[in-house]
């Protein structure tokens, strides 16, 4: 398929609204349905997200409700729905998946109206099959799954629930708990970046577009997203009505080891590198996920001197920003604030960005190379850049 590149794009938003109409609509997505982590302990890694990043309960899975192979635990916050599965067994498939990767994302499943006919449109195009539709029932209805493989382990579930009203999915009852810690204003899942090896990026792009029917909204070359030392290459695939958005990064050649190749070496393989979640005010949720304990990435003081001449006037006070290490980037349509976390995890794969979009409906280019410094000086202190 003959996708459109932002670069040369004079009208912003003309490009914009012509790359969504290229996206084909064999596959209509409303959305992302949930996340699935395959975790080592998720009991434990669920008091972690509902304390750190404000999560509530929200179902459960396990030995009480019939499964006897694993265990999970659902978490909600607002649109975001993430799920953290534990094997019971060391015999069990999901076991084999965390000695491999480590605490990491599974499942990225999309709500379709017809889980059936997504299947059938994907396949039918050359989709690796996970595993065939099955439907499931309780009292509450049924919900029809079907899945495919996506880039290493990582796959898509597409999920039809327009005939269930239960809480989350069948063999799920609510999990009741006293401890629910507030908010942290997390609205809704950004987008999604996976890392895979030098040379797939183009593969996976055409993936997306050729089986999913994605379009490619913009490209990264090395020269975009570089430093001195390292370098990476990007390709940002999204379905037709922009509600998910799946940035493609490989690693480019450089003289030292960058990020993309790091997290390669350690998840052992491709997989989701990070969750780009959005909210109303990051300012709040900064502010609250820092006192949780949440580790953000160090922005050099440098990097403040000339933001404003680079993006102009904008509501929030800078003064607040540079403290809280929120970045700020600017496009045709507006601007957006954003920062990054630590890894979440012990190997340094897993994090998550925070996003508040003010119009722009870019990524935060202006941003890359202070971010890439901020990487690379982390990589330095694990002695693996």
């Amino acid at each position: 398929m003959d996708t459109p590149n932002l670069k040369g794009v004079t009208n912003y938003n003309y490009g914009i609204e012509k790359i969504f109409q290229d996206a084909q609509d064999f596959l209509p997505i409303n959305g992302t349905d949930y996340v699935e982590l395959y975790v080592g302990n998720a009991k434990q890694a669920a008091h972690y997200y509902k304390t750190a990043f404000g999560f509530q309960s929200l179902a459960y899975a396990g030995l009480e409700t019939g499964i006897r192979d694993r265990v999970s635990y659902v978490l909600k916050q607002d649109k975001i729905r993430l799920v953290l599965t534990t094997p019971l067994t060391s015999d069990n498939p999901i076991a084999d998946h965390i000695k491999k990767h480590g605490d990491g994302v599974k499942v990225i499943a999309l709500w379709v109206d017809d889980a059936r006919q997504a299947f059938a449109e994907t396949t039918s195009r050359g989709a690796e099959v996970y595993f065939e539709p099955v439907v499931d029932k309780d009292a509450n209805g049924e919900v029809v799954r079907a899945g495919i493989r996506t880039y290493g382990d990582t796959v898509h579930i597409f999920v039809e629930r327009k005939n269930y009203n239960g809480i989350f999915l069948p063999g799920f009852e609510a999990w009741e708990s006293e401890y629910n810690p507030g908010s942290t204003g997390l609205k809704f899942i950004d987008h999604m970046v996976g890392n895979v090896e030098l040379g797939s990026m183009n593969k996976w792009a055409a993936f997306y577009a050729n089986i999913m029917g994605f379009a490619n909204l913009i490209t990264f070359d090395d020269k975009d997203i570089s430093t001195q030392y390292t370098a990476l290459m990007s390709k940002v695939m999204t379905n037709g009505n922009g509600r998910i958005k799946f940035p493609i990064n490989e690693p480019a050649i450089g003289l030292k080891k960058s990020q993309v190749e790091e997290y390669l070496d350690f998840y052992e393989g491709p997989g989701c590198q990070h969750i780009a979640v959005a909210t109303d005010d990051i300012v709040f949720t900064i502010s609250e996920m820092r006192k949780r304990g949440v580790e953000f990435l160090f922005v050099p003081g440098k990097y403040y001197d000339t933001v404003v001449d680079r993006v102009g006037e904008i509501a929030e006070d800078m003064a607040i920003l540079k403290s809280l290490g929120i970045m700020v980037d600017r496009d045709e349509e507006g601007y957006l604030l954003q920062i990054f976390t630590k890894p979440v995890e012990d190997r340094p794969t897993l994090f998550f960005e925070i996003i508040q979009r003010k119009g722009a409906r870019s990524f935060g280019k202006g941003n890359f190379q202070a971010l890439f410094e901020s990487i690379e000086a982390e990589q330095e202190r694990r002695g693996t850049l």
